[in-house]
């Protein structure tokens, strides 16, 4: 009995040595997004003069994900103020993120789906949940689906389990929560990447509980968020700390780019950002050093193509009248048989009904020894 014990753990171990390299493959695989289209919506809820980083910090990430390929159709932006036409604005109808000034971020072609006091906790719930009134236009709602990544960034003042929206009311870690779990059933995405920017911003993501949410804070609770530098052309700070490295990180990557998540999270270490980013990667089921920047960033992902297409489709005539040719019928006879759909891509050979069953050499040269060391054990 012991030496077929001491048998069979040794034919287990051989089928494990045989396969560790396609059960890789396979998992790496599994690991891969399978989502078909990106979505961003882009939050800064501050007010005011002295608030200009905030809305700079969302036009810049509003820039980056524009240049990554996702396009304005599928970007929802939230500005609480209007920086480019402030009466202090000393060049009207710009934004800067840097004090050199050789980038305006504001640009020409910027397109706000939400200004000013309609930058409101219960619009922006509405926004993520997709229960807004029928009189809002469809560039102002997230279309997003069960297949959709979306890329939620939030900047402006917060506290523990707290943003301020306009200084006069306030969204928390629990609603905000409550929120991605309605989206979860309903089937509005596939994977979202939270990353909020704001004192103790990492308690926003504390009591998150919905599936395929990999969420950051740019500082852990009980520490603030800094800026980074002030223009003095314009006499306040221009971007925050957080914001800033993440936007150098970003302008290396181009939409090919092999970078991933991972590598950003090691990019925006507190050495930089003087606060203590904080990860919330439970939820997640991807190992955020394997999940792609582009898939969240960017407008990267598999695209689905259908290998038949239907057939036998009539045009309808455009003449009207009593001049008109008579219709030509088909004279071929009807029959109970179904339209074949004709292939895009017809193979040279029909592939064959039956099911083969292919099974790795070095499983069925295990199974082999296995059987022979059982025989050889029984004739003992």
């Amino acid at each position: 009995m012991a030496a077929k014990c001491v048998l069979l753990t040794v034919v287990i171990a051989l089928l494990f040595q045989s396969m560790p390299a396609k059960m890789e493959k396979s998992f790496d695989k599994f690991l891969k997004s399978d989502h078909t289209n990106n979505w961003a919506v882009l939050v800064c809820t501050s007010r005011f003069w002295f608030n200009y980083r905030h809305v700079a910090n969302v036009l810049s990430i509003y820039r980056s994900v524009k240049r990554l390929g996702i396009p304005d159709s599928h970007i929802i932006v939230m500005l609480a103020d209007d920086m480019a036409c402030n009466a202090r604005n000393p060049r009207p109808g710009t934004v800067f993120n840097n004090a050199n000034q050789h980038i305006n971020v504001y640009g020409d072609d910027i397109e706000v789906d939400y200004r000013g006091y309609e930058v409101t906790v219960e619009n922006f719930i509405r926004i993520l949940t997709g229960r807004l009134p029928s009189s809002v236009p469809r560039s102002k709602r997230l279309l997003s689906d069960e297949r959709s990544n979306i890329l939620v960034y939030m900047t402006g003042h917060g506290g523990d389990g707290f943003l301020k929206f306009q200084d006069s009311e306030e969204i928390t870690s629990i609603e905000l929560a409550d929120a991605f779990e309605q989206m979860w059933q309903k089937r509005r995405y596939n994977e979202v990447f939270l990353i909020v920017d704001t004192c103790q911003a990492y308690s926003m993501t504390l009591k998150l509980y919905s599936p395929n949410i990999l969420g950051v804070g740019s500082s852990l609770v009980g520490e603030d968020s800094l800026s980074h530098h002030e223009d003095p052309a314009i006499g306040v700070h221009v971007i925050d700390r957080y914001t800033y490295y993440v936007l150098q990180f970003l302008e290396g990557v181009t939409p090919n780019s092999k970078a991933t998540v991972g590598d950003l999270f090691s990019y925006t270490t507190p050495n930089l950002v003087i606060s203590t980013p904080g990860v919330r990667s439970d939820l997640f089921k991807r190992d955020p050093k394997k999940v792609l920047v582009t898939d969240f960033f960017g407008s990267v992902h598999s695209v689905e193509i259908s290998n038949s297409s239907a057939s036998d489709v009539q045009q309808e005539s455009l003449c009207r009248g009593d001049g008109c040719p008579a219709p030509v019928r088909n004279k071929s006879p009807k029959t109970a048989e179904k339209r074949v759909l004709r292939e895009q891509f017809p193979t040279t050979a029909k592939k064959s009904e039956k099911v083969e069953w292919k099974f790795p050499v070095e499983f069925l040269v295990s199974v082999a020894v296995f059987v022979v060391l059982i025989g050889v054990a029984s004739l003992r």
